[in-house]
């Protein structure tokens, strides 16, 4: 998150680099940058956003993401920096969940249950880039997971296509197809700081999220069930709030946010889910999407062992996660909306994530 600043005038497009090798195989990065002179690199090594240089209210340039300048900083131990995440985002309870009476049994690498795709879920795998040269910078990224994948059934075919606005919006399409009924809840996991400083944790930032339920969870971060209110509860954020005001009030360890928010809505379309605000940059950072809900999660398990490039620990709630998604273990919870995919239909959701000054 160094920052830089140039008078150079910007040259809006799409670019592509050679990025080292993954497990023998070549991967590159591509940087997207618009007339405005954002930059936001992503590789087709888990479809990553690495890196996202905007300016701030004095027109300095900083990076507000967690990401890392070689793809084999994403070890094992790196909590899904940037990354997309499929086939199901999210906790699935058990690891198991059944269609049509048949039960499937997932790779489980959270406890007992099913993380973010399993073992090798999206977030690792290396999908093909084609970059699309137009008015405005877009790359499109396709993989085919096939049948029994992690433990899923069906091919599914998943594209992903990244545009990088002259509005200064990063916009994610996703789309998928499958030939066997299967749950998919597709997001991307990018860790934000505005403030471009990863010695400033996130907790003076503030927050809206535009919901009046959430779904508690369980002691493994499991939904009961149930969509409780959060009015008077230290998940109301329906009106701008200091991420850490009331975070000693949530429960569970290690402290901070992890939960699902159901936003105000009965459509899929597009609709403003968070507007997060760093007041030291002046940068704001509003989410929508077409999406059900958003995952609220403050990099809880970040515990300064991971070291940025800049060589600064990355510390507990360095940066925050806003996930577009379904609902968290919606297979086994016939109360939630339906993440199930069937033969013949066509998945599709959008979330724009739009950065600005105030």
């Amino acid at each position: 998150m160094e920052k830089k600043k140039t008078d150079e005038a910007p040259k809006s497009g799409i670019t592509k680099q050679a990025w080292d090798k993954v497990d023998s195989q070549a991967v590159d990065l591509y940087t997207l940058t618009n007339k405005n002179g954002v930059e936001v690199k992503i590789s087709n090594y888990g479809g990553k956003v690495t890196s996202w240089i905007t300016p701030d209210k004095s027109g300095a340039k900083s990076n507000i993401v967690l990401g890392f300048n070689n793809p084999n900083s994403y070890t094992k131990d790196v909590p899904y920096f940037g990354a997309l995440i499929g086939r199901y985002g999210n906790r699935i309870a058990g690891g198991k969940f059944a269609i049509d009476g048949k039960t499937y049994t997932l790779a489980t690498n959270n406890g007992k249950n099913a993380l973010h795709g399993g073992n090798k879920g999206f977030d690792k795998v290396i999908w093909t880039a084609e970059p699309i040269v137009d008015s405005v910078s877009a790359l499109t990224l396709t993989y085919l997971s096939k049948d029994g994948e992690e433990g899923y059934p069906g091919n599914l075919k998943v594209t992903v296509k990244y545009t990088l606005t002259d509005a200064d919006e990063l916009k994610i399409d996703y789309t998928a197809t499958t030939d066997k009924a299967t749950p998919i809840n597709l997001t991307n996991h990018t860790y934000f700081n505005l403030s471009g400083d990863l010695s400033s944790t996130i907790l003076d930032e503030t927050i809206q999220i535009n919901a009046d339920r959430y779904t508690p969870v369980n002691s493994e971060l499991i939904p009961t069930g149930k969509l409780e209110p959060v009015k008077g509860t230290p998940f109301d954020f329906t009106k701008p709030m200091a991420i850490g005001s009331r975070m000693s009030q949530v429960p569970g360890t290690p402290v901070g946010y992890d939960h699902n928010f159901v936003l105000n809505t009965s459509d899929t379309t597009m609709h403003q889910a968070a507007v997060l605000y760093d007041a030291k940059s002046g940068r704001q950072l509003e989410v929508s999407t077409t999406q059900p809900a958003i995952q609220f999660y403050t990099g809880n398990f970040l515990d300064g062992k991971l070291i940025a490039d800049s060589g600064k620990p990355i510390n507990q709630h360095t940066a925050l996660c806003l996930e577009t998604q379904h609902y968290p273990d919606s297979p086994n919870q016939p109360a939630f909306p339906n993440t199930v995919l069937k033969p013949g239909e066509t998945f599709h959701s959008t979330t724009v994530y739009k950065v600005s000054v105030k």
